[in-house]
């Protein structure tokens, strides 16, 4: 009974647009504006606290504490209480997983229970999908318009609080945000943070994908069932990564606003490779649309020549034939609305 189980939740979300789109660039030899992650090394300060760490003795290469190495958690407590407006407790509030992608698995396993309704907000990055129906969940998906402000945020934290929903809000490109735009926490606003699972990454946070330092911040009566998931998987992540992270957050915390921060002079790096993308593809005839955040921009292909516009055709050509992979919006939408939004592509500008 449980190989039946275990296959009618794995059955359909094995295909990945990564896996396929990704060697494809690899079988042409194409530029990838696909896949997003840097091509510069981490701000000095954490990767000298990484070299720090690897070689500053034996206990940096063993073990530390399985829900989050101590310096770290007591530095993001320190840090995000002052971001959120609560006092959070680094051993009770705080999950350190293996990338903030284990910290969505863990979310979804240890809160979904089987036949749950999981709205996701479209477009979604692709993991959620698989990992609801995996946990028993079923995904209703909703598509996001061009027109997301704090007031659908706060109509959102409004819907939880009257309904007593649990919010998982995915906030890995916290601090990547341009043209005066804030990034603004859903566990701020009033009655969420007893109900909000906030997930984050040192990855995207300090530019070291790699390192696959992620967590989880909630209250610590949900975070407890997620320990269990966590414990029961990987149990444990990288130490001297942590130690490193640890030490990012607490530089960051000391210069925290000042042009010193890397959380301004990051953004404003990003802001200028943002602006040299959208520039390239209106010189060809696409119509990029600016982004306020993250590493991304998509771009409208309506324009372009040719009877096919359907956005996995059109990549796949501009792959072949023009050594230029870039990813389909339509991927990150459900079947029964991905064709609304196949006139898209999305590229990287990270």
């Amino acid at each position: 009974m449980a190989r039946r189980l275990h296959a009618s939740r794995t059955e359909g979300v094995d295909k990945n647009v990564w896996v396929e789109f990704t060697k494809l660039a690899a079988d042409y030899k194409a530029v990838n504006l696909g896949q997003g992650f840097p091509d510069f090394s981490p701000p000095k300060f954490v990767q000298e606290a990484f070299c720090s760490a690897v070689s500053g003795g034996p206990l940096m290469h063993q073990y530390t504490r399985a829900f989050g190495h101590p310096p770290l958690v007591k530095n993001m407590a320190k840090f995000f209480s002052r971001v959120v407006g609560h006092e959070i407790d680094p051993f009770e509030d705080i999950l350190v997983t293996v990338g903030a992608y284990q910290a969505l698995f863990s979310a979804f396993q240890a809160l979904i229970d089987e036949g749950d309704e999981v709205i996701i907000v479209e477009p979604f990055f692709d993991c959620y999908q698989p990992m609801v129906k995996m946990a028993g969940g079923k995904a209703v998906y909703v598509p996001l318009r061009p027109v997301y402000k704090t007031e659908e945020l706060q109509m959102i934290a409004d819907l939880c609080i009257k309904h007593d929903m649990l919010c998982i809000s995915d906030e890995v490109y916290e601090w990547l945000t341009y043209d005066g735009a804030k990034h603004v926490k859903i566990a701020s606003l009033p009655g969420m943070w007893e109900r909000t699972i906030t997930i984050g990454s040192g990855g995207k946070t300090f530019s070291a994908t790699g390192w696959k330092v992620g967590w989880a911040i909630s209250s610590g009566h949900i975070i407890k069932h997620m320990k269990i998931i966590h414990q029961n998987t990987v149990y444990h992540c990288a130490t001297a990564a942590q130690e490193a992270v640890a030490q990012g957050f607490e530089r960051e915390y000391e210069v925290f606003g000042t042009p010193e921060s890397y959380f301004k002079q990051l953004p404003a790096m990003l802001q200028h490779k943002r602006n040299k993308l959208a520039s390239c593809l209106q010189s060809v005839g696409l119509q990029p649309i600016m982004p306020e955040g993250g590493y991304f921009m998509i771009a409208d292909i309506s324009s372009s020549t040719g009877e096919e516009l359907y956005d996995f055709r059109f990549v796949k050509w501009l792959t072949k034939e023009k050594g230029l992979a870039t990813i389909p919006v339509s991927a990150f939408y459900s079947p029964e609305h991905g064709k609304e939004f196949d006139k898209y592509i999305r590229f990287c500008f990270v």
